[in-house]
């Protein structure tokens, strides 16, 4: 018998050496543990991206169209998606509980007996062979266990719905703002055009004016300095535009778009809404606040579920052996029915139901300062649309008096009675009050949509859109 110890251990230890020589057990598995770069996504930058389906290179980029692509890229909401789905799989989980449970078991044991061995002065030593082992059990009730963590897993998944509202509804509204800032880029670039081509014809008359003698050096010298200037403006404006739609673009989870045909255009579209009406909106419609009802209620469940910590379990087991002296000598079974009582701590249990408590009452309080934000947040959204409703008509104003200032301007510049300089302040007086009017303009909109994100729900117009200045 010492022959055969010393014959196995010397078997293992030369497999064991050859594996270690081998590397076996240094080396890592690449599939299972990948390096960093393998694990992320890998984008092909294509310049000319074009939507499926689409036959032009650049897109019809509508309002509709960029809140269509932004539910279904945008890399938030498809997280979120999949947070609802894992959690729906967590329910069946928990009712997983009322399956049965099979296990299989087989093997060989070598025993001796030390103790009677010495006490009968024999090598008592035998074999048992274990050609199968089938367990089959099955819980039949455990007094509503299962039943509060379904309950507090559906609550769950419940929640998990409301935040994937949640976070649809922001991506709605980030979608809007910065897509309305795209179409306030527009308008700026094309402000800064319509500046550089007015510079651009009073360089050209400073110049008539010069060659003909009437008009000095220095009126071509300062026109051309105000075109360079309004040059430098339209490169900015050309700018902010491309990173207006960089941040559309990012936001819709689309990042390769370039080429856009923007089909929309700034407008004023009139919101009647009270403010106590859009309370009562939120009330029905805003995620948060269901989100919080739902946490309140999962707590509660915690506590009646913690305080089932002392209850047992009713069960049903079957087991068949095949086995004995040889792998196919003998069989064996066993049937039974088991009430088992969980190991009991009234001080753990006590403090567990203690804590539960403690934690409804925070849910309690999370809940009234999340009516409390949400109510702060409307009140915010409803203010600021207010106040740019009220600038639009001072905008407007300033916009037909600064044109007005600027055409008699141009009038005597070209009779020969104002200055260079006098144009270039009016013109630019012109430019100043139009982006002055197209950013509150952009700002309404915006505000609008804040408005719709915090009430959780889109306002329908109540008129046709108006375009204030022609």
């Amino acid at each position: 018998m010492l022959k055969k110890i010393v014959l196995i251990a010397f078997i293992i230890f030369n497999f064991t050496s050859l594996s270690f020589a081998k590397g076996l057990g240094n080396k890592i598995d690449s599939t299972e543990y990948p390096k960093g770069d393998g694990v992320l996504p890998s984008v092909e930058v294509n310049p000319d991206y074009v939507i499926s389906g689409s036959v032009e290179k650049n897109i019809d980029m509508t309002l509709d169209n960029c809140l269509k692509l932004a539910l279904g890229n945008n890399p938030q909401i498809n997280a979120a998606f999949q947070d609802i789905l894992a959690s729906d799989a967590r329910v069946r989980q928990v009712w997983s509980n009322y399956f049965p449970t099979i296990s299989w078991q087989t093997g060989y044991t070598r025993l001796k007996q030390l103790q009677l061995s010495d006490a009968l002065g024999r090598r008592l030593e035998f074999d048992y062979y274990l050609l199968g082992q089938i367990s089959l059990q099955e819980m039949l009730y455990d007094f509503g266990v299962t039943q509060n963590q379904a309950t507090i897993r559906k609550l769950d998944y419940e929640g998990y719905k409301k935040t994937f509202e949640a976070i649809v509804n922001n991506v709605i509204y980030e979608t809007k703002d910065a897509y309305y800032n795209v179409l306030y880029a527009y308008e700026a670039k094309r402000v800064a055009q319509d500046t550089v081509d007015k510079f651009q014809l009073f360089y050209d008359q400073a110049k008539a004016f010069y060659q003909i003698g009437m008009n000095p050096k220095v009126d071509v010298t300062i026109a051309e300095a105000n075109l360079s200037n309004a040059k430098l403006r339209l490169i900015e404006a050309d700018n902010a535009v491309n990173l207006a739609i960089a941040k559309l673009n990012n936001v819709m989870g689309v990042p390769y778009i370039t080429k856009y045909d923007i089909q929309d255009k700034l407008q004023y579209k009139p919101v009647n809404l009270t403010f106590e009406q859009a309370i009562d909106i939120a009330r029905d419609s805003r995620p948060e606040l269901k989100l919080a009802e739902i946490k309140v209620e999962g707590t509660n469940q915690t506590i009646k579920l913690t305080k089932k910590s002392f209850l047992p379990t009713i069960s049903v087991e079957g087991q068949y052996q095949r086995g004995g002296r040889s792998w196919n000598s003998n069989y064996g079974f066993n049937l039974g029915a088991y009430l088992t009582f969980p190991t009991i701590n009234a001080m753990l249990i006590k403090n567990e139901i203690k804590e539960a408590r403690y934690l409804y009452d925070r849910e309690l309080a999370n809940a009234r300062n999340t009516q409390n934000s949400i109510y702060l947040e409307i009140q915010n959204a409803y203010l600021k649309l207010d106040e740019k409703r009220n600038q639009l008509p001072v905008a407007i104003l300033q916009v037909k008096q600064s044109k007005e200032n600027y055409e008699l301007s141009y009038g005597r510049y070209r009779v020969g009675e104002a200055s260079p300089t006098e144009l270039k302040d009016a013109e630019l007086l012109y430019e100043e009050a139009q982006l002055t009017y197209y950013n509150a303009l952009y700002q309404y909109n915006s505000a609008k949509a804040e408005l719709e994100k915090s009430i959780g729900k889109n306002i329908p117009d109540d008129a046709d859109s108006v375009d204030l200045v022609q």
